[in-house]
């Protein structure tokens, strides 16, 4: 059961809430609208069920708030809005990236686009897509983990009668397994229609509940429609007759031949019409203002995109359309939903399966990793016709006048995008909030950026060396007599440059502003640490690694110490500290603005 208590958002105090004191409550087995006009509230009710919003109240799903469900996503299915995902990236990839954030295989994601009748468009861009397709790529992310509940903000907008009974009977037939289904709408006859019970709001504040019969009785007008080439005629009959038997009609004119008569039925107009030699072409009984019929229609059957036996989602589909009004209420009292047949994917994996699918996900790796290198072996070539240049600035294509590398750049902008699409897109979390932040995705995120960094780094050196080799035949370049500092150094530049990216687009939620960052430790901290660092050193480096290794609890090879005099030499240098120090200062930004996130991973 879904309740909702209490709901009230924040509001200036010169102005009324959206939401004012909003309790109501959305049962199993059944699908309930939650009925108003544009800006009544609805979308801000069901964020702030979502804890989306701040304000007041709180929602139980099942008896638990959402920050109290370790995956909401297994318990709540969400479509708020737009799809939110890259346009660029295929339908297919982005089920299978959020099949590794809900912890559920990523076979499901085929799976499902089978189900919503999708599955010819799994190559195709999101940016792409019609609005049909897009809700109903919108559907199959929201019941990828088979959740209990359905939240849908608007499902229906902007889609044919053809497409808007097809949901609604895939949400029928969701219900119809004991699932709870909630979806709002600013149309009565939608409403009336496609709902089993009906919550009316107006300015924020509960006007009625009331089940899906009595609201189309009590809150609807009935109305005859009548199509006729004589619709002046008509119209003139019927009032004619009405004024004579006192009878309260009233008679509007939609367009040239067709009327709308309330306070009157079908067999009335229909007499008068054929007393009086009148033409009709249609005429039936409808409820309410646009026309919604009066009596239940048959939902559409949805099992037509359907495969057979693909899990409860599936039958959902496929039986939802086939419900008669008897079989709807013999299976809306069963209050208890099956278990799930879906298989969970735990583990400490998961954030790294989540990563490495939204990255490669779509080309900008290896965009990004093509123009690195591209740029870098034509810059290699100028520096080295300009002659006067260090053979690792040569390999690196590190002029004196940037402030980094191209690599450094290109693993600065992937790293940035790590955190800043997600924001700009947002994924991971059921209820389409801000991306949740915890160790796991942060470390997952980290090492992924970190691989990528050194594969670019590895790329450039050896594009350069190449292309320089073929050029100048070898000439520049000379076999260096250490090259573990000078690796180590590249190295640690690359994964620093990513990891700034990294955090700062978690701290800022930009990926421009993660980039920013990345291009701020040369040119504005770098200098600075300059400054500070200038002078004789008081604790000389030499005999330190010797000295750390006695200390040490796990004795390393004397070989190491190289190594470790390479990563104490790269640390001592000006871009080095101000890589560790803005490294750590980012992290505690991120650690005080992101891990109070009460939505878990």
């Amino acid at each position: 059961m879904l309740q909702a208590i209490g709901l009230t958002s924040t509001h200036r105090p010169d102005t009324p809430p959206l939401v004012d004191d909003l309790t109501f409550e959305a049962h199993p087995g059944s699908v309930t609208a939650l009925l108003g006009a544009p800006g009544s509230g609805k979308t801000t009710a069901l964020r702030l069920m979502l804890e989306l919003e701040p304000g007041r109240g709180v929602a139980y799903f099942r008896g638990r708030p959402l920050h109290l469900i370790p995956h909401p996503a297994r318990e709540v299915g969400v479509v708020l809005g737009d799809v939110p995902g890259n346009p660029s990236r295929t339908v297919r990839n982005q089920l299978r990236m959020l099949c590794a954030a809900a912890g559920v295989p990523t076979s499901r994601a085929d799976t499902m686009m089978d189900v919503v009748g999708i599955a010819g468009l799994r190559d195709h861009r999101l940016g792409s897509l019609s609005l049909g397709m897009e809700r109903r790529v919108a559907l199959a992310a929201a019941l990828l983990a088979d959740p209990c509940t359905l939240l849908l903000d608007e499902p229906g907008a902007g889609l044919s009668s053809r497409e808007r009974g097809w949901l609604h009977g895939l949400l029928r037939g969701h219900a119809s397994l004991g699932g709870v289904v909630l979806f709002t709408t600013d149309d009565a006859k939608e409403a009336a229609r496609s709902a089993d019970r009906v919550v009316s709001i107006e300015a924020g504040r509960l006007v009625a509940d009331q089940d899906a019969a009595e609201f189309a009785r009590t809150r609807l007008r009935p109305r005859v429609t009548v199509r006729t080439p004589h619709a002046a005629r008509l119209a003139d009959v019927l009032g004619r007759e009405a004024r004579a038997a006192q009878r309260a009609v009233e008679i509007v004119a939609e367009s040239g031949s067709r009327l709308s008569v309330y306070g009157s039925n079908c067999a009335e107009v229909g007499e008068a019409a054929f007393r009086h030699g009148v033409l009709v072409h249609q005429l039936a009984d409808e409820t309410g203002d646009a026309g919604a019929p009066a009596s239940p229609v048959p939902h559409a059957r949805a099992s037509a995109a359907t495969p057979a036996g693909s899990g409860p989602a599936s039958a959902a589909a496929a039986s939802g359309g086939a419900d008669g009004p008897g079989g709807g209420r013999a299976r809306r009292a069963r209050s208890r939903r099956p278990a799930s047949a879906v298989r969970r994917v735990g583990g400490p994996l998961r954030p790294l399966r989540y990563e490495l699918l939204r990255v490669f996900g779509t080309a900008t790796p290896l965009l990004a990793t093509a123009l690195v290198v591209a740029v870098s072996v034509l810059t290699a070539l100028g520096l080295a016709k300009a002659g006067h240049t260090p053979q690792n600035r040569m390999l690196a294509a590190w002029p004196e006048l940037l402030p980094l590398p191209p690599a450094a750049l290109g693993a600065g902008l992937l790293g940035a995008l790590a955190f800043g699409e997600e924001y700009r897109y947002p994924a991971l979390a059921a209820d389409r909030g801000t991306v949740p932040r915890r160790m796991g995705l942060l470390t997952a995120k980290l090492g992924v950026c970190a691989a990528l960094a050194l594969l670019i780094g590895a790329l450039v050196v050896a594009a350069d060396a190449a292309a320089l080799a073929v050029v100048f035949d070898s000439g520049p370049l000379r076999t260096p007599a250490e090259w573990l500092s000078p690796g180590a150094s590249w190295a640690g530049l690359l994964i620093g440059s990513a990891w700034a990216g990294v955090l700062a687009s978690g701290v800022f939620r930009s990926a421009t502003a993660g980039l920013a960052a990345v291009l701020a430790v040369p040119v504005m901290v770098v200098p600075l640490v300059r400054k500070v660092l200038e002078g004789p050193s008081a604790y000389p480096v030499t005999g330190l690694a010797p000295r750390l290794r006695g200390l040490s609890w796990v004795q390393w090879p004397p070989e190491a110490d190289r190594l470790v005099l390479g990563a104490l030499r790269v640390m001592a240098q000006p871009v080095g500290t101000a890589l560790v120090l803005s490294l750590m200062v980012l992290l505690c930004a991120y650690g005080f603005t992101g891990l109070r996130s009460r939505v878990r991973w």
